[in-house]
């Protein structure tokens, strides 16, 4: 699905990405754990076509990137919000919709899921800018995921919203899983990484670990994915 090979993204004299190897397979919840700083934002631009790598590959469904064919079947949530502020809840999902070709008849019964899914039911017809910011979050999320698409990057998805909600989120998240499709995900929560199949801990832009949480958990002896980072970033022994 996703095969990425020495990876590396420099600006100027600083390395934000650092020859990264990574491969992530169909219908994998991916999560990109790190703190602030660690690459993974510049990993999901480079990943979504949006930032050139200074060197390195990536293919995504077989085609090296860049190429403009995979961009309808890919969703992309970026950390700060791109939607319409002019307009209405409604004429943003039905915008974003068309971009990737949905009938009406289709972006008609998928609105619908998707506003329930992110609990915006009864502002349908609100201007987003009336909006809180985690009701803006959750907005652009629903725009990311109205086409369907086989590749999803969510970065942060889960900033400012409950902890009701965010539970919600990782079950829908699961659910995609289950039909094939392939979630790549930030997050500095990392009680949530848990919910990942697997996760890569990065440190300074580069990947320190990969695996199930529940294996890195047990090769650093510890009972957390914050512990086993800091034990892995040599910050604390088992």
């Amino acid at each position: 699905m996703v095969e990425i090979q020495h990876l590396t993204k420099t600006f100027g004299k600083f390395t934000a990405v650092d020859d990264l190897d990574l491969t992530i397979y169909k219908g994998e919840i991916y999560g990109l754990l790190g703190p602030n700083g660690s690459g993974k934002t510049t990993i999901i631009r480079m990943l979504c076509d949006l930032l050139k790598p200074t060197s390195g590959s990536t293919k995504i469904f077989g085609h090296t990137l860049p190429c403009t064919s995979n961009k309808k079947h890919i969703g992309y949530m970026p950390q700060d919000t791109a939607i319409y502020l002019d307009n209405t809840v409604h004429e943003n999902l039905a915008f974003f919709g068309s971009i990737y070709g949905m009938t009406r008849e289709q972006l008609e019964a998928k609105e619908q899921e998707m506003l329930k899914f992110v609990n915006l039911q009864d502002w349908r017809s609100s201007l987003v800018s009336t909006l809180s910011g985690g009701m803006k979050h959750r907005l652009s999320l629903a725009c990311a995921l109205i086409h369907e698409p086989s590749l999803v990057f969510l970065d942060e998805p889960t900033v400012g919203v409950d902890p009701e909600l965010r539970a919600a989120f990782w079950g829908y998240f699961g659910s995609m899983t289950q039909k094939g499709i392939t979630v790549i995900i930030t997050t500095h929560y990392m009680d949530e990484a848990d919910h990942c199949s697997r996760v890569g801990l990065l440190r300074q832009g580069r990947l320190i670990a990969d695996g199930r949480p529940s294996d890195l958990k047990k090769r650093t002896g510890t009972t957390s994915l914050e512990g086993a980072f800091l034990f892995l970033a040599g910050r604390k022994k088992p």
